[in-house]
């Protein structure tokens, strides 16, 4: 199984970030003139992103409303001796007028060619009982939000000698099928792919669109939600992750937020320059497999 585990064969623990796990490519525009925007960059899949990113010789503009955790991606990026640097940018998602603060400012420190929208959040709940408060926040954190941001970056990317960037959207299986419980999570990533769709359909063939879309990835919030059910179900951590979560899966480990970022990092880059409007599905065969 791709997770570790304390010395006394305990707790499961996300994996150490270390750059022999980092894709990087050449490309002309991965230089650090060139900026990346990614959001939920202050843990899990978008520290990784930005880390890959930075690593890739590019500038990242990180966003996220922990501003400690923003402070300790800029610091793994730096011990990873990255050619790019991740340049901390706090800020609510839900603001308006600070995710345009932020990308103006993004601006001066380069040619914007690339966004990352990957903040996300989680509530389970049927929809008979899902609290409207919990959907108008996931609305405006994983739709509405890199639906603005898109609106703002795109011009940028325009702007630049030969137009060529792309947009990346982190969707999930769940951008693809439905399971009980997590509605607004699905509704959200549905958007997400429509939005993809969008953005080629504008981009004009060099601005491009894509998503992503993984199943279970051993991030912090994902080891605290497997302890919590090997709480409630009495039964082992590994039995969680091997029964629960990839029961449905042919591929039997977790993926990791490194592995994630480095989906984004070749959708970012000219090796994937027919990458538009479509999706990268590397889920292990939730989708399409079944017993």
């Amino acid at each position: 199984m791709a997770f570790n585990t304390t010395a006394d064969g305990g707790e499961l623990s996300p994996p150490e970030l270390t750059v022999d796990q980092i894709l990087t490519l050449e490309d002309q525009r991965f230089e650090p003139e060139s900026v990346a925007l990614v959001t939920g960059a202050g843990s899990g899949i978008g520290r990784a992103t930005a880390a890959a990113l930075a690593v890739n010789g590019l500038t990242v503009v990180g966003i996220d409303i922990d501003e400690d955790g923003l402070e300790e991606t800029a610091e793994k990026a730096a011990s990873l001796d990255a050619g790019g640097r991740v340049v901390v940018a706090p800020g609510d998602l839900t603001d308006d007028a600070a995710m345009e603060r932020i990308v103006a400012a993004a601006a001066d420190e380069g040619e914007i060619r690339y966004l990352a929208n990957i903040a996300g959040m989680q509530h389970i709940a049927s929809i008979a009982e899902f609290p409207m408060e919990r959907y108008d926040l996931m609305d405006k954190l994983m739709l509405r939000a890199p639906f603005l941001l898109s609106k703002l970056v795109m011009p940028h990317i325009e702007e630049t000698d030969d137009g060529v960037g792309a947009i990346g959207n982190m969707s999930s299986v769940h951008g693809h099928y439905a399971t009980r419980d997590k509605p607004a999570y699905i509704t959200m990533k549905h958007g997400l792919s429509g939005l993809t769709k969008s953005i080629a359909a504008e981009g004009n063939g060099t601005l491009r669109g894509f998503s992503v879309s993984v199943g279970y990835v051993l991030t912090p919030l994902m080891v605290n939600q497997i302890q919590d059910t090997a709480r409630e179900r009495g039964i082992s951590e590994e039995a969680v992750v091997e029964d629960v979560m990839l029961g449905p899966a042919r591929s039997k480990e977790l993926m990791t937020p490194t592995e994630v970022a480095n989906l984004f990092t070749f959708g970012f880059s000219s090796h994937a320059r027919h990458l538009n409007g479509g999706d990268l599905l590397f889920d292990g065969g939730y989708t399409t497999t079944y017993e």
